[in-house]
């Protein structure tokens, strides 16, 4: 930006006031407080270090005016150069505390629209009159295309065999030019206006209040879209009514528990946005997969990991977590995306992180070449606002809303029809209502209540894909043989009996498996058993269920923590430290007083996010129903412990359904213990109803967990 300083007049007047002279210097030094308050509570986003920027720049400017204004005299030149260097200090400290500023404070980076109109409007503010070049702020500026792999991700980049087959196989993945023509857009009364900064106000004020929910259908008279044996919920089946209506960009914001995947994955059946790509959590990847075939079982959904050499190509739904996703990315941009959903999409708030760049990029790239154009894109979280309003940047990014700089065209569109501008109130309330519009959908437990059961037990399979999972895959791999071996040692042993190819025998696998059993019991989780192997799971399933109960209480509030082993609550409470959320924490080792304060301080502290409670020590006798939702890191060995557990939550003076969320090792041991758990849970009713039990009922979940391994190895 070229400095206007010798260009510009200023206003005199009499006043012997020292401001009169130098008008810009009180406006520098409020701004530069607001800067350095939002630095000190880590909220610097993209509109306030804009704001540095043009500080920085006319802080120079107005050094070299002063200098060189003859007019003035010594000493009051010396008074106004004291002030610019006050202003000065406290740029350089806001730097040193966020050394990401260091770059801003070159002289030629206050260069943008948005720092053109800020300098125009703070100059403007303080009575300076401008030459004709510097009223109007021309956004024009040359469109180069970004390379979809940036240059640090491109020596990861990798491309699986099946790609190259899929991408042959469509012919109509050429872009359509037409679609790219530059419109010419008449000039609005908005365009010299900055107006990112209003649009954040509006929602940080509220703006007039109400739900930031768009305008939804009413409930079809019929639901086509449950597969059989599912029936979607009645804001889920407004949710798609939009969807089936034409619309395609979606801020999916609905409180956890709420089936936001299952919104996700029938919109996509909706909209045939297929092939899509889902980008996820880790922890929650192969949930997804799950829920794309249980409710559209005709598509086919495929989970990227590594290199991604067992990938699907022909596949309906690629499934990707944020940490490979650039390893990916070429191909990715190649095969003709018609959708794509970003889960948990608050991991891209941070515009300067690689994650949230290769998001956006792609996330363009669909914009820009999907197949018959206007594609299917949802960021889903319960959490869009984390720190500052201005974490909605990347994700109206992401959907088209806005670049960072101004709003997109649709956005555009609906503000200049409201007919106002930032300077007047209305403005913020139509600003409001015209962003949500676009697409913002939220709602909470409490608004659909209704409609949700009381208490819903979610799994979450997760996958241990590390050296220490697949340390676990081999012990259970071990386990199976032993037990093989054994079964087969029996059945030489009692040669007598003639049996068909694959006939298993029920009696030895009882045998075997009570043997077993029993040695376990001995060993406990010493050695080489099913108590040690439940051990390690847990241990490995201890961070991804600590990462997900962060998420969790980042979008609903508090959140009850259970595991069985110390080593898994240890783990879990420095996560939450890690992460800056406070816990409490209910032990077998406590004393009564310090476990009721734990308990006291959770239901009544706003502060404390987290309980991690022991599955034992903690899943009786405890009211902890400042929570609804439950974290269970590790499985209990009966139905019976599990509900207690959930009980601490879901109880008398409950407000809320609950919803307790099961992380389970999928492909393990663990996922066996969930099943055989789940069929066991009505096993006290049906035995105080006075109803017959089959025998298999009645036998521990250890022991038939057991048999399942031995079943499945002999049928191999």
């Amino acid at each position: 930006m070229p400095t206007t300083a010798p260009a510009r007049q200023r206003k005199k007047s009499s006043s012997a006031r020292r401001d009169d002279v130098a008008p810009i210097i009180p406006i520098l030094a409020r701004k530069v407080r607001e800067v350095e308050a939002k630095s000190q509570k880590n909220k610097l986003g993209p509109t306030n270090r804009v704001k540095f920027q043009v500080i920085a720049f006319l802080v120079r400017e107005e050094r070299a005016r002063v200098k060189e204004d003859h007019e003035l005299s010594d000493s009051a030149r010396a008074e106004l150069l004291k002030r610019l260097d006050g202003v000065a200090t406290i740029l350089a400290k806001t730097a040193a505390r966020d050394t990401s500023l260091i770059q801003l404070l070159e002289v030629d980076q206050a260069t943008s629209p948005v720092a053109k109109r800020m300098r125009r409007d703070w100059l403007l503010d303080a009575g300076v009159e401008l030459p004709p070049e510097d009223l109007v702020i021309d956004d024009a500026k040359p469109k180069v295309a970004a390379p979809i792999v940036p240059a640090v991700a491109a020596e990861r980049a990798v491309r699986p065999a099946q790609v190259e087959a899929r991408i042959d196989s469509n012919p109509f993945l050429a872009p359509d030019p037409a679609r790219f023509t530059p419109i010419t857009q008449p000039r609005r009364q908005l365009d010299s206006w900055e107006l990112m900064g209003p649009l954040y106000k509006a929602f940080a004020q509220g703006a007039g209040g109400g739900a930031a929910t768009m305008q939804l259908p009413e409930l079809p008279e019929f639901d086509r879209l449950s597969p059989r044996g599912l029936e979607i919920m009645v804001h889920q089946s407004r949710f798609l009514e939009a969807v089936r209506a034409g619309h395609r960009r979606f801020l999916l914001a609905d409180e956890p528990g709420l089936g936001k995947t299952a919104q996700s994955v029938l919109a996509a059946s909706v909209a045939n946005a297929y092939p899509m790509l889902v980008v996820v959590p880790n922890v929650v990847k192969m949930n997804w997969a799950r829920e794309v075939e249980r409710w559209t079982p005709q598509r086919r959904a495929t989970v990227i990991t590594g290199d991604g050499n067992d990938v699907d190509a022909f596949a309906d739904v690629f499934i990707v977590n944020y940490e490979i996703l650039d390893r990916h990315l070429a191909w990715l941009s190649e095969i003709g995306l018609r959708g794509m959903v970003v889960d948990e999409a608050h991991f891209i708030k941070n515009l300067s992180s690689q994650r949230s760049q290769n998001v956006l990029a792609l996330g363009q790239r669909i914009r820009e070449t999907a197949p018959g154009g206007d594609p299917l894109l949802m960021a889903l979280t319960g959490t869009p606002l984390i720190n500052d309003v201005e974490d909605f940047d990347a994700i109206w990014r992401f959907l088209g809303w806005a670049d960072g700089t101004k709003p997109g065209p649709e956005l555009m569109e609906s503000l200049d029809a409201a007919g106002y501008t930032p300077a007047d109130k209305s403005f913020y309330p139509a600003a409001r209502q015209a962003v949500i519009d676009l697409g913002i959908v939220r709602r909470r437990k409490k608004d659909v209540a209704k409609d949700l059961p009381d208490k819903l037990i979610a799994d979450m399979p997760v996958q241990l894909d590390d050296e220490f999972g697949r340390s676990i895959a081999q012990a259970e791999r071990e386990l199976q043989r032993r037990l093989v071996d054994r079964y087969h040692r029996i059945l030489t042993a009692r040669g007598d009996r003639e049996r068909a190819p694959g006939d298993i025998d029920e009696d030895i696998v009882h045998l075997v498996a009570s043997g077993e059993l029993d040695e376990s019991r001995a060993a406990g989780t010493d050695g080489d058993n099913v108590f040690s192997m439940v051990r390690r799971i847990g241990q490995g399933k201890a961070q991804l269920a600590a990462d997900y109960a962060v998420q969790l209480q980042r979008s609903v509030g508090k959140v009850v923590f259970f595991a069985k082993h110390i080593d898994v609550m240890d783990s879990a409470e420095k996560h939450f430290r890690e992460a800056g959320l406070t816990s409490v924490s209910i032990r077998g080792e406590q004393t009564a007083q310090a476990r009721q304060d734990a308990i006291d301080a959770f239901n009544e502290d706003p502060a404390v996010g987290v309980a991690v409670c022991s599955l034992t020590a903690a899943g009786v006798g405890v009211n902890l129903q400042a929570a609804s939702n439950v974290v269970l890191a590790e499985l209990s060995w009966t139905a019976a412990e599990q509900t207690q557990a959930i009980d601490r939550v879901h109880r008398i003076g409950q407000g809320e359904p609950v919803t307790a969320w099961r992380i389970v090792a999928a492909n393990t041991i663990d996922q066996r213990i969930a099943e055989l758990i789940d069929s066991k849970e009505g096993l006290a009713a049906r035995a105080l109803d006075g109803a017959q039990m089959p025998a298999e009922d009645v036998e521990s979940v250890q022991l038939a967990t057991l048999k399942s391994l031995l079943r499945e190895a002999l049928s191999a």
